[in-house]
This record gives structure tokens, C-alpha cells and sequence, in this order.
């Protein structure tokens, strides 16, 4: 049976800066998230995160958040406060040089997008509407920063549910809820979205 789905300003959202590393590594937890994957898959080639996996991965967003640089947002239960509950990964798209390696992600023209790319969701808060919420901050966040198109690359699977690990990328019934719109599909199941900021 589906969670309730939590109303939109159950949550809050800060950008994850050196001030938020910490309750960053307290989401992802000592297995990194996914496999050690620490939101570094589409950020490095294959054969790199192969060998960084764990705590290589780690160190390397732990080094881009250092610079100054923004991966993504944290989201947090404004109601309980406490340690932060989910996690997108946003940046423009120049930032994730495995898209462009990608057959079925490659570009779909030259505008200038941003990309919303990973999600990861504490247990405890799937299927309740934080990844409809972060799509939504994700967009906002991308706006002030002067993006005029935020990109997002979903699974569609063809069964009606996927375990939560395969849905990294997030769904795209989240998106089109969000507003996003299919752009390309080069792939029965992956579809390439668009929000276009007005």
C-alpha cells in the first residue's frame, strides 16, 4: 500500500555546501548511498568509478563541494527537522560528462540545459512526494542560478514498479507531475525531459 503522500511544504531544501557536507555523508551512510556511489556516476568515466568506489568516490564530491561548487540539493521534514531525508543531484549539464558518452542520453540539441540527474530518498520517505518536491527545488534552484531549461533523463519502465535502487534517476510520472515535458525517447524506457523556465 503507498505512503501518504506528504503535503509540499512538508519540506525544506538547502544547497549542498561545505556547512552541509556532514549531514550529506549522514544521509548516504557508510555504503555511500548506492554501492559507494556517492552521486559520482555521471560525474567521471566508468573505468574511474569502478576503481574509486566507496570512499575514492567520496573524497572526490567531498573535493568538488570544497571548491565552491554546488552537486545538488538536500531536502529536509520541516515539521521534525533533524538529519536531512533526500538528495538530487543538480548542475548544469557540462557537469556530468557520462551523458555525453551515453548512445541514448547523448544531446538533444545545443541549448544550454541543466540536469537533473540522481535521487536518493531515506527509507523511511519513499513514495510520500519528495522526489515530485525535489524536482521542484531542483527547477527553482536551476532558475536563480540563470538556467533557462532543466533536463532530466527518468526511467519509464514498463512494469509498474522497479526496486527503488534502479530508480536512481527518478520516474518519469514524478516528472510530468513536475511539469517537465518528453522531449526524445531513444530508448523504449528512458525518455529525455525538459522543464522550460519561462
Amino acid at each position: 500500500m503507498p505512503a501518504k503522500t506528504l503535503p509540499e511544504q512538508s519540506f525544506t531544501f538547502h544547497p549542498l555546501t561545505a556547512n552541509y557536507w556532514s549531514d550529506f555523508e549522514a544521509l548516504f551512510g557508510r555504503r555511500g548511498a548506492c554501492g559507494g556511489c556517492w552521486c559520482m556516476w555521471w560525474r567521471i568515466k566508468r573505468s574511474d568509478f569502478e576503481q574509486l568506489k566507496g570512499n575514492g568516490n567520496r573524497l572526490a564530491l567531498q573535493q568538488i563541494v570544497a571548491s565552491g561548487e554546488v552537486p545538488g540539493l538536500l531536502a529536509y521534514n520541516s515539521a521534525t527537522g533533524g538529519p536531512p531525508i533526500g538528495w538530487c543531484s543538480v548542475a548544469p549539464r557540462q557537469a556530468f560528462p557520462a551523458l555525453e558518452r551515453s548512445r541514448i542520453l547523448k544531446r538533444v540539441d545545443d541549448q544550454p540545459v541543466w540536469s537533473v540527474v540522481c535521487f536518493f530518498i531515506a527509507k523511511t520517505y519513499r513514495r510520500q512526494g519528495l522526489t515530485v518536491s525535489l524536482l521542484r527545488a531542483a527547477v527553482e534552484y536551476a532558475r536563480q542560478q540563470g538556467a533557462r531549461i532543466v533536463e532530466g533523463y527518468p526511467e519509464d519502465p514498463k512494469k509498474a514498479e522497479i526496486p527503488a535502487p534502479f530508480a536512481f534517476t527518478g520516474l518519469a510520472s514524478a516528472f510530468l507531475q513536475a511539469g517537465f515535458v518528453e522531449i526524445l525517447r531513444r530508448s523504449e524506457t528512458r525518455p529525455i525531459m525538459r522543464y522550460f523556465i519561462n
